[in-house]
């Protein structure tokens, strides 16, 4: 009720799962969010794209989250996933082709993009 815990960043993790230093996963990572956190103060649209995963889509006070496909296949089965489908198509509305234009995502077609 209100109480949030926060977990540290695992930097060495991090490093290690993108080969890179620690430094740089950490300044990476603190550049990140700094300019996400800049961007959203500004009122501007963002999409984060979280490579294997999807994308997030900030636009106002509106938060969507949409996948690529081939994640939730991994996550679920594909026999799963297309019986889920099936049965509530509009799960739809949040899987995403890796090939569609992020700015599309949006109701402005304006949006900064986060790789």
């Amino acid at each position: 009720s209100g109480h949030k815990e926060c977990e540290l960043i695992r930097y060495a993790a991090v490093a290690k799962a993108a080969s890179v230093s620690w430094q740089k996963a950490e300044s990476c990572i603190r550049d990140t969010t700094s300019l996400m956190s800049h961007c959203l103060h500004k009122g501007e649209s963002v999409a984060l794209v979280l490579k294997d995963v999807g994308v997030l889509l900030v636009e106002g006070t509106r938060v969507r989250m949409r996948f690529y496909y081939d994640f939730l296949e991994r996550l679920s089965g594909k026999k799963n996933l297309e019986e889920a489908v099936f049965k509530i198509p509009r799960l739809m509305d949040v899987i995403v082709s890796r090939v569609t234009s992020v700015a599309s995502l949006t109701f402005s077609g304006r949006v900064i993009i986060f790789p």
